[in-house]
């Protein structure tokens, strides 16, 4: 069975976007250390789980990298990578999705999910769209947590975690610690 894997970046005091809204990301301590593990975790997955506006927003930026002389080698392999990786959007707003690969998904967002984790094929990542991984945790969904946590407290923004009404049992699987400061805390559902 594949597993659906939620990854995030959090602030120490649990914030996922500052006060200023989705792209309010900028004290990340995003370096080679966090792009190495970026890499390792997406090299485990075929499919990007994504609500709206994290959709929105990633294909207003990617596809256009590979173009971008300033683009960093990073960015041109993460561009390739995502632009082959299916892509599943849930919405019930948006009429079509447009990207290479992508699918869009309207309604029956648990059994959808279900189904996709019956499917051969790697992991799946959420890969930002906190919201709707929120969604997701409430529906008890997510397998895996992979969390970097960055040595800064921005004060408010959206909380890593809100809606959930049940208790959900994790694990500890590994823990790392990079040099800029920031820790990575990557955890199991037990169900």
């Amino acid at each position: 069975m594949r597993k659906l894997v939620l990854f995030l970046h959090s602030s120490l005091d649990g914030f996922v976007e500052g006060p200023n809204g989705e792209m309010d990301i900028g004290w990340v301590s995003y370096d080679a250390d966090l792009e190495k593990l970026a890499k390792e975790i997406l090299s485990t997955a075929d499919t990007v789980i994504w609500g709206r506006g994290t959709y929105q927003m990633m294909h207003s930026y990617w596809p256009s990298v590979p173009s971008d002389p300033s683009a960093s080698q990073h960015e041109l392999d993460h561009a390739e990578w995502i632009e082959k990786t299916n892509k599943v959007v849930f919405s019930t707003t948006l009429e079509k999705v447009e990207w290479n690969n992508s699918r869009l998904v309207k309604n029956n967002v648990k059994e959808e999910i279900m189904n996709l984790k019956q499917q051969p094929g790697r992991d799946m990542v959420i890969l930002g769209s906190p919201r709707f991984a929120h969604y997701l945790m409430e529906l008890d969904l997510i397998d895996e947590y992979k969390i970097t946590v960055s040595p800064v407290l921005i004060g408010s923004g959206l909380p890593l975690f809100q809606g959930i009404k049940e208790k959900i049992n994790l694990k500890l699987i590994d823990n790392k610690t990079f040099d800029s400061g920031a820790i990575g805390l990557f955890y199991q559902a037990v169900r």
